[in-house]
């Protein structure tokens, strides 16, 4: 059987093992090909029912009453459903806040933990959103605080020895995305923590573009902190609530600079004197949303079904037929490679560069262009990413995405689209 011919697509579908998880989600369109779910995971069959109970039972029929039964532990309870994703302890995980709150609580927290020490140290492919949070705290602590990049010499990837490099005796913080949000580059947790460690520094991940698709291995590397967003492969919905962890021995010792009442000790005390709660519960801030927390657990229900190293291995078979997809077809057609080509520095999304990549992605959402819809999305300057989400992307989305990409680029439909770009791309 042909590799660059539908029937095999439709055969990989047939023999993969996961294939009826995509039954667990709306898909109620048979001619959209959906590749965004790196960006927002799709629905979760079984998730309007669990908000209408939440609506309908919890809060409408049992009113406060709901905070005894359930809902003053539900952080933690969710939590303890995310932690095997990420390799940390139940305890050691709260679902809190945003993605940038969290961030700012724990780089805070560890900025102050490690007194004398006046470097933060990033890199130039972090979510740029990490980057001005960081800028922000550097200003905040005062002028010998100073913000240092890692640089990227390709613009797609960070060597190790550039992190070592930057990391100087003075760094209180690494503070790095596991996954890039544009290329997919993703760093070896365990040896760049090492790294961090044998420096002084502490270590901080945003896991947002990797968990859920990718393990993580938190406590086999001795990771200090992490965070990251649900809204993702996590499938949790539109800036649903975020996550945050810190490690064991750390947590005591740490001290939140955002003292909320969920986060103190005895919180219906009503003592108006501050005293932070053990453990990872120090960590919470106000009262936290709970139609929003509600919407998480149904698609972890699944995710633990699957298996977090089930998942990964079929992300990577997809990306290889994807990347062998674009070598046949794409690139003799002015695409390249934006990702990447070690699979072990890949997440779960692979990014195509073309310098049309804005007005191609137009072209595949445009309903009247082909026989399909594609979502994928556009990053400045001329990415286009495509989102290998394993529990409901099929090897045909990706055989159809490719052949609506060449079709576009062919013929170059993409001129019938204006360069105006739209405020959220």
């Amino acid at each position: 059987m042909d590799f660059f011919e539908k029937p095999y697509a439709i055969q990989q579908d047939n023999h993969d093992k996961l294939k009826h998880f995509r039954k667990q989600f709306i898909i109620d369109n048979p001619n959209l090909v959906y590749l965004d779910g790196n960006s927002l995971g799709l629905l979760p069959a079984a998730t309007p029912e669990r908000i209408q109970k939440v609506i309908r039972d919890e809060w409408g029929r049992k009113l406060i009453r709901s905070w005894n039964d359930g809902w003053y532990e539900r952080s933690q309870k969710i939590a303890a459903k995310l932690a095997p994703l990420i390799g940390a302890k139940p305890h050691e995980v709260i679902m809190a806040d945003s993605t940038s709150i969290n961030l700012f609580k724990l780089a805070y927290a560890a900025i102050v933990f490690q007194k004398g020490k006046t470097a933060i140290v990033s890199d130039e492919l972090n979510f740029p959103s990490d980057i001005y949070l960081l800028q922000g705290l550097a200003k905040h602590f005062g002028e010998k605080y100073k913000l240092r990049l890692a640089r990227s010499y390709d613009g797609i990837r960070v060597e190790t020895d550039e992190i070592k490099r930057i990391l100087k005796n003075d760094t209180a913080l690494l503070s790095l995305s596991h996954v890039a949000f544009k290329s997919s580059f993703m760093y070896d947790t365990k040896e760049i923590t090492h790294v961090a460690h044998e420096k002084g520094a502490m270590v901080l991940w945003d896991l947002s573009h990797s968990v859920g698709a990718v393990p993580v291995k938190l406590n086999d590397c001795n990771v200090d902190l992490a965070i990251g967003c649900t809204y993702k492969y996590l499938n949790g919905g539109p800036g649903s609530i975020a996550f945050l962890y810190v490690r064991e021995d750390l947590q005591d010792r740490l001290v939140s600079p955002i003292w909320g009442w969920f986060g103190q000790k005895d919180p219906f005390n009503f003592r108006l004197d501050y005293e932070p709660a053990d453990g990872i519960q120090r960590f919470l801030a106000g009262t936290p949303p709970v139609l929003s927390l509600s919407t998480i657990e149904p698609a972890l229900d699944l995710m633990n079904e699957a298996g977090i190293e089930n998942l990964r291995d079929k992300s990577l078979e997809q990306s290889r037929y994807l990347i062998n997809l674009f070598r046949h077809f794409l690139e003799p057609r002015g695409f390249s490679m934006g990702s990447p080509e070690n699979e072990q520095e890949r997440g779960s999304h692979v990014s195509l560069c073309h310098p049309e990549a804005y007005r191609i992605c137009k072209a595949l959402i445009d309903p009247t262009v082909g026989e399909k819809t594609v979502i994928p999305d556009f990053r400045e300057p001329d990415n286009i990413r495509l989102g290998i989400t394993p529990l409901y992307t099929s090897f045909m989305d990706i055989y159809e995405a490719v052949m609506q990409m060449k079709m576009i680029a062919e013929q170059k439909l993409y001129n019938h689209f204006s360069l105006q770009k739209e405020k959220v791309t």
